[in-house]
């Protein structure tokens, strides 16, 4: 298995859309709840946050799997190297555990950036690479392009979101997936069936949500800046869903709730 689905990395705590002392203390009680994980992007603006609370916890490094993405703005071979040795220096790193490129670029063609991906890697900058909002069709062409492994795909998923064809392709060429918008930014609390099912459980709403995700094979990014959150977020490993269980929240992914759509993000792909 690849350090994304390793027990300890399978809850990542996504820092998105924090900042500042807000950034600095979510991260904190995350580390505190459990997470070793942590996931930051250039486009977040919030790496020299990150880094910095990081050290703040005292954890060794070697325990730890920092994941950053590289902005689409940064894809032209001038930049991209330029840009994740900006990004090393912010976080406080020799190198990331995960490089990611945040988007396929706008015109499709995904070649070029993955191979200043795998230079990048190959200039230990980062330890491993992975891609993020790719299609089944991108996948294949991917892992064709470059020879290091492609670790994740970091994608939307979740249960109001029917992502079985996205699945299947990714498992055919051996790519897994990681979630964001785990509970479709809280879109999840206005189906009762989570709650319901958590009862049985002792639960709440959003541990069966993240439980589903996790069963399915696919890990988890989660943020919030409450501590309580925080921690239920992380406490998702000491249960399991039943079959019955998993089948009725599989019911929900025919709710078609997806959030990223070409509305919010116009240089999105056309989706699975």
């Amino acid at each position: 298995m690849t350090i994304y689905f390793e027990k300890t990395y399978q809850r990542a705590f996504g820092t998105f859309p924090l900042t500042g002392e807000q950034a600095h203390n979510a991260i904190l009680a995350a580390a505190k709840a459990g997470y070793r994980a942590f996931d930051t992007a250039q486009m977040y603006r919030n790496e020299a946050e990150t880094g910095e609370a990081l050290r703040y916890t005292g954890i060794p490094r070697d325990e730890l799997c920092v994941t950053t993405k590289v902005h689409p703005g940064n894809f032209d071979g001038k930049s991209f190297a330029a840009s994740v040795e900006a990004s090393l220096r912010a976080l406080g790193l020799d190198a990331v555990d995960v490089l990611l490129l945040h988007w396929p670029p706008a015109d499709g063609d995904i070649a070029p950036s993955l191979r200043l991906l795998e230079e990048c890697r190959e200039k230990g900058l980062a330890k491993n690479i992975g891609v993020s909002n790719y299609t089944v069709s991108m996948l294949r062409e991917a892992v064709k392009t470059v020879d290091a492994p492609i670790v994740t795909n970091q994608v939307e998923f979740h249960p109001l979101l029917n992502q079985e064809r996205l699945m299947a392709g990714a498992n055919e060429v051996g790519v897994p997936l990681s979630s964001y918008c785990s509970v479709a930014r809280g879109e999840i609390f206005r189906h009762p069936e989570f709650a319901e099912i958590g009862k049985g459980y002792g639960k709440g709403a959003a541990q069966v949500a993240l439980r589903w995700i996790v069963q399915k094979g696919v890990s988890v990014n989660t943020m919030s800046t409450k501590a309580d959150n925080i921690r239920a977020n992380f406490d998702i490993m000491d249960f399991t869903l039943s079959h019955p269980d998993m089948a009725r929240i599989d019911g929900l992914t025919g709710t078609g709730h997806r959030i990223v759509t070409k509305d919010l993000v116009p240089w999105a792909p056309k989706w699975d």
